[in-house]
């Protein structure tokens, strides 16, 4: 039913510098995957095969982590180390993958802008690689596709958060429809704590309709001097309506390094202590 996944992946990662001054935050690995490739298993899990990653300067390792590897693959060709490679071949044989870059830094908003080349006329996800979520039994991606499929509107993920993180996320206010879904009334961009509507905070997750990007264009710079997409959906939500959505599952804030520690202790945890 959606066939396109968005990667905005342009952005610098300077919460890990020195690290990321030469490799792209969504290629450093929990534990032996990049961060990018748990988001595209996420994606197609999801029946979500086109997949466009929004890249900047520095980030061919994006592109080469989903290409072959001819001297590497000659190189490992009939050992035990080709069993490493099943998992990415799977998702080359299965996805397309295409590219675009954003020249300028303008805030998530814009980054989703800039995708609409590859992107067209029709509903997609976005996938923000930092934040890892494991949905246990189904992928957040999957769980939000079947709100899509029964609402057709713009869908958000949402947990709650501590007050004193509030800050750090776009945060909604809303009406219960449904156990654990919402029907958006008012989006605030990292507010203060005196600001926030609730303790509902938007994580890494979107399902969007095509009009959004007619609507980015018409949003002005927000806070911080970016376009933020938060503004964008209060006004789709304000036209017709946006949903938000209590995932089922757990999330790590991979873009910091104390979520980053905590997901590589969980997943190398749950691949039985790396064997």
């Amino acid at each position: 039913m959606i066939r396109k996944c968005l990667f905005p992946a342009a952005g610098y990662g300077t919460r890990f510098l020195p690290a990321t001054k030469a490799m792209p935050k969504e290629v450093i690995p929990i534990v032996n995957k990049p961060l990018i490739q748990y988001g595209v298993e996420e994606a197609l899990e999801a029946g979500m095969y086109d997949i466009a990653i929004i890249t900047g300067r520095g980030k061919r390792a994006l592109e080469d982590h989903f290409d072959v590897s001819y001297e590497l693959e000659h190189q490992i060709n009939g050992t035990d180390k080709e069993a490493c490679l099943t998992d990415i071949r799977r998702l080359m044989d299965r996805c397309t993958f295409s590219y675009t870059r954003q020249k300028e830094m303008k805030g998530l908003g814009h980054a989703i802008l800039t995708g609409e080349t590859l992107i067209g006329r029709e509903p997609f996800g976005v996938i923000l690689a930092d934040d890892l979520c494991d949905g246990y039994s189904n992928g957040v991606m999957a769980q939000m596709t079947r709100i899509y499929a029964r609402y057709r509107c713009s869908v958000v993920s949402i947990e709650e958060v501590p007050q004193n993180q509030i800050e750090k996320y776009g945060v909604i206010a809303g009406s219960e429809i449904e156990d654990g879904l919402f029907m958006i009334s008012n989006m605030v961009e990292k507010p203060g704590p005196e600001e926030a509507p609730s303790n509902l905070a938007i994580i890494g997750r979107y399902i969007l309709t095509p009009d959004i990007f007619d609507i980015l264009r018409e949003t002005p710079p927000g806070r911080g001097g970016e376009i933020q997409i938060t503004d964008a959906l209060l006004t789709q939500a304000k036209r017709s309506m946006v949903l938000a959505y209590k995932f089922k599952g757990r999330r790590f804030d991979c873009g910091s390094v104390a979520g980053f520690v905590e997901a590589t202790n969980y997943y190398y945890e749950r691949m039985g202590n790396g064997g």
